[in-house]
């Protein structure tokens, strides 16, 4: 070998991390019909777009399938191209209670095994066969009711078995446009599940799901995906039943624990109302942006805890945990919560305080796991505050 100099590149002293898919959405489109032809669209099978031309190229059309073609393009209206989407089409018989019941081997939870573990919400949206018999419950069809405790399980089974957490979002079916008739989501614990009113054209029985998952895909986990700040929607008008959303009753539909739409005098078009999720307003996770928040912690901390899993662990002297064992664990822990999270602005740390990283791990040294094989480990994210509600005292300066 010739005499040389020889430099080599070295790699991870950054500490640099993969950007996690924190707006990676399901669509669930009960009511789709299968396009002809083995290539192209089937019933029951996990799909993934990023763009309305890859849902056309499976043979999807506004005239074969109108509203799984209509939510894809209102979703790429607000997310933009290239923003990832997975998608699953069921018959026209079958209920949101059905798909999203998590011994249902052929429904939701097929997608999420799918996309092993990559999505962090679902939305789902139906449109029933011709002749479709409501029944009407709580100002909504019956179905929607039901769905409820069926997606909060999804969503609880998501998180125990597949360490996956996800939110769900249905659309508030045939609602009739009486507010007075909805049922109050905030007496629920429901804190997975959040139901939408409000769709782009009048008197229609569905909602905007496209809008809606658009806007959530491209908003921060800590971001109100109400945040004026972002802009309005991208449609020219929405409706509550048959009004206008200016002319609807949105107040009561909000307070009732609804997602929601609303405008703003001195401002064009149309917004997010806020998050809400059906469930008790003392709900820590009552709103959509804590539910991501605190979901993305859980997906973070278990990867990294991961590592620790059956490790060899140091025992003090007196039979406890080592304490220097536990620091190292707390602040790796800790570590990757903030580069995953407060340096992306995710939790609510106060930007005047370098101590402040938002995030606390904490393992108690007194712990026999010798005995127990178990260790208990302490963790609290801290959220960041919104400007709900905004008072100004106004009057005139005297000098």
């Amino acid at each position: 070998m010739l005499p040389r100099v020889k430099i080599s590149f070295a790699n991870g002293a950054l500490g640099q991390v993969e950007a996690m898919a924190d707006g990676c959405l399901g669509f669930l489109a009960l009511g789709a019909s299968e396009v002809e032809g083995d290539n192209n669209f089937k019933l029951g099978k996990a799909y993934t777009v990023k763009k309305l031309a890859t849902l056309e190229a499976l043979g999807i059309t506004a005239e074969n399938n109108p509203n799984l073609y209509r939510n894809v393009k209102d979703f790429y209206a607000e997310a933009g191209d290239g923003t990832e989407l997975w998608l699953m089409g069921f018959a026209d018989t079958a209920t949101f209670a059905s798909v999203l019941d998590k011994d249902n081997a052929a429904g939701a939870k097929s997608l999420l095994q799918a996309s092993n573990g990559k999505l962090r919400g679902l939305l789902a949206f139906k449109t029933p066969a011709e002749g479709y018999a409501m029944t009407t419950e709580a100002g909504l069809d019956a179905d929607v009711v039901a769905a409820l405790v069926k997606a909060q399980g999804l969503g609880e089974w998501a998180t125990d078995t597949l360490r996956a957490p996800i939110f769900t979002l249905v659309e508030g079916y045939g609602f009739s446009g009486d507010t007075m008739q909805l049922a109050a989501l905030t007496t629920m614990e429901y804190n997975r599940v959040g139901i939408v009113i409000g769709d782009t054209t009048p008197n229609s029985s569905n909602a905007c799901m496209g809008i809606m998952g658009g806007r959530i895909a491209v908003t921060p986990v800590q971001r109100k995906i109400s945040r004026v700040k972002d802009g309005a929607l991208t449609p020219l008008a929405i409706y509550v039943g048959d009004r206008l959303v200016e002319l609807a009753d949105v107040e009561t539909i909000h307070e009732k624990g609804y997602i929601t739409f609303t405008t703003f005098v001195g401002r064009t078009g149309y917004f997010i109302a806020d998050d809400n999720l059906a469930t008790r307003i003392e709900d820590d996770y009552r709103s959509l942006t804590n539910r991501r928040v605190v979901d993305k912690a859980y997906r973070v901390a278990y990867n990294t805890l991961l590592e620790t899993l059956n490790d060899e662990v140091p025992i003090a002297s007196d039979g406890n945990l080592a304490p220097a064992w536990c620091t190292s664990i707390e602040n790796t822990v800790e570590q990757a919560i903030i580069s995953n999270m407060t340096a992306n602005g995710n939790l609510g740390n106060d930007p005047d305080d370098p101590n402040d990283t938002g995030v606390e791990c904490i393992i108690d040294y007194a712990q026999q796991i010798l005995s127990t094989s178990q260790l208990a480990v302490g963790l609290r994210v801290k959220p960041n505050g919104y400007a709900k509600y905004i008072d100004v005292e106004l009057g005139f300066k005297a000098a």
